[in-house]
């Protein structure tokens, strides 16, 4: 298991456009990929999840990958982040 904490730099957060960017990107993997944001604990492959989850620009999140390909997915999820989502 590995895992960083990130911080949500797209401006609106992630609804609906980049909660969809990031669950489709976790989907590409097959570790298990959560986001601990607070008391929250999110599953990253559903875009719902992560809607709901209400998180917000300069939020900080802990995403956390566990797997056959946890290094590359939390690698590729971290970079996707910090790119804002394709939103900026």
């Amino acid at each position: 298991m590995v895992s960083r904490t990130l911080t949500v730099t797209n401006p609106s957060g992630l609804h609906l456009r980049p909660a969809g960017v990031l669950s489709q990107t976790a989907m590409k993997f097959k570790s298990d990929v959560i986001i601990e944001c607070g008391e929250k604990r999110i599953v990253a492959k559903s875009v719902l999840n992560v809607m709901a989850a209400g998180i917000k620009c300069g939020t900080e999140i802990n995403v956390i990958c566990d797997g056959e390909d946890e290094v590359e997915a939390l690698e590729t999820l971290a970079q996707a982040i910090a790119d804002g989502l394709g939103e900026k």
